[in-house]
C-alpha cells in the first residue's frame, strides 16, 4: 500500500511530465490531509448507508459568495454618471402604489415615511405626480374656461399654452426648493439640538411629491362650474394633503422647543395652502359677465313750419 509521501511524489512527478509535454497547461494539486479527511468521511458516511455529499471548501465558499455579490449589485458610479441617478427609481409599480394609497389615506400615527418608504424612497413616483399635476391643473384650468364662457357671443376660445410653463415652473418648485429648505431647516437643528431626529433630502423630496397626488383628481372635478363645489375640494384636498405633511413632520420636531416645532408645521401647512390656493385662483378663474348697459338715444324733435310762398 502507497503512503502519503509516495501519493504527493508521484502526482508531482505527473505534473512535471504534463508541463514539459503542454507548458501551457495547469495543474491543479489537492492536499493529502484534505484528501485523506474527505475519503474518510465519505467512506464512513457510505457504511452507514447515508447520502454522500461533498462540501466545498472555505476558500471556494468564499469566492462564491464575493462572485454572487458582485453579480448581483454592482457599485454605484459618481454623480456624473447614469448609474448614480437610476438607483432612485429602482421602484417597482406595487410600490408606488402603495405609497400613492397612503398619501390619499392618511391615518393618525402612521409616519408616511416609516409605513411605506421604508428606508427606500425614490424620484419616480413623485416626478411623474408632479408631471402629471402640471398637465392636469393647465388642461382643466382651459377646459374650465371654455365652459364658462359658453354662451357669450364676444368670447372667442384660444388655447392658453403659456398656463403649461406657469403650472410647470410652480409645482415643480414647490417640489423642489420647499422640501430643500425644510430639509436645512431640520438638519440646522438636528446640530443644535442633539434629541431632534431628521430625515435625508431624498426622504423630504419624495413625501412632498406623493402629498401632491390628491390635487390630480381635484383639479380635473374643478371643471365642475360651480364655485361652492370647488371650494369644498380645495379645502378636502388641502386637509389630506397636510395631514400627510403634518404627520410625517411633527415627530420630527415635537422634541425641540415649543414655538419652534408649532412654527414649523404652521409654516408647512401655510405653502401648502398657498399652492392649492394659488392654483385654483389662477387657473380656475370664474368669468363674471357683465350685462352692457343699454344707451338710451334721446329723440330727435323736428319741427316742420310751413313754406312760405
Amino acid at each position: 500500500m502507497a503512503t502519503p509521501n509516495d501519493l504527493h511524489f508521484q502526482e508531482f512527478e505527473e505534473a512535471a511530465e504534463l508541463l514539459s509535454a503542454d507548458p501551457g497547461a495547469s495543474t491543479l494539486s489537492m492536499s493529502a490531509s484534505n484528501t485523506k479527511t474527505t475519503t474518510t468521511a465519505a467512506a464512513a458516511a457510505a457504511g452507514r448507508g447515508e447520502d454522500v455529499k461533498l462540501d466545498l471548501s472555505e476558500d471556494e465558499e468564499g469566492q462564491e459568495e464575493s462572485s454572487e455579490l458582485l453579480g448581483g449589485q454592482k457599485p454605484a458610479g459618481g454623480f456624473w454618471t447614469f448609474e448614480y441617478y437610476q438607483s432612485f427609481f429602482n421602484v417597482d409599480t406595487v410600490q408606488v402604489l402603495d405609497r400613492v394609497k397612503g398619501s390619499v389615506m392618511p391615518l393618525p400615527g402612521r409616519n408616511f415615511i416609516k409605513h411605506h418608504l421604508r428606508s427606500n424612497p425614490d424620484l419616480y413616483g413623485p416626478f411623474w405626480i408632479c408631471v402629471t399635476l402640471v398637465f392636469s391643473v393647465a388642461i382643466s384650468g382651459n377646459l374650465s374656461t371654455f365652459l364658462s364662457e359658453m354662451g357669450n357671443p364676444a368670447y372667442h376660445y384660444r388655447p392658453q399654452f403659456h398656463r403649461v410653463t406657469i403650472a410647470a415652473v410652480v409645482i415643480f418648485l414647490y417640489a423642489w426648493l420647499v422640501p430643500i429648505g425644510l430639509w436645512g431647516f431640520l438638519t440646522w437643528r438636528q446640530g443644535a439640538e442633539r434629541q431632534i431626529g431628521g430625515y435625508s433630502f431624498l426622504e423630504t423630496v419624495c413625501v412632498y411629491g406623493y402629498s401632491l397626488f390628491i390635487y390630480i383628481p381635484t383639479s380635473v372635478l374643478w371643471i365642475i362650474p360651480f364655485e361652492w363645489l370647488r371650494w369644498t375640494l380645495i379645502l378636502v384636498a388641502m386637509a389630506i394633503s397636510g395631514s400627510v405633511l403634518v404627520l410625517t413632520f411633527w415627530p420630527v420636531v415635537r422634541d425641540d422647543t415649543k414655538v419652534t416645532a408649532v412654527a414649523t408645521v404652521v409654516t408647512i401647512v401655510v405653502l401648502h395652502t398657498l399652492l392649492a390656493i394659488g392654483c385654483k385662483m389662477y387657473f380656475f378663474q370664474t368669468a363674471v359677465h357683465v350685462p352692457a348697459s343699454a344707451t338710451t338715444i334721446p329723440p330727435i324733435h323736428v319741427t316742420l313750419s310751413p313754406k312760405s310762398h
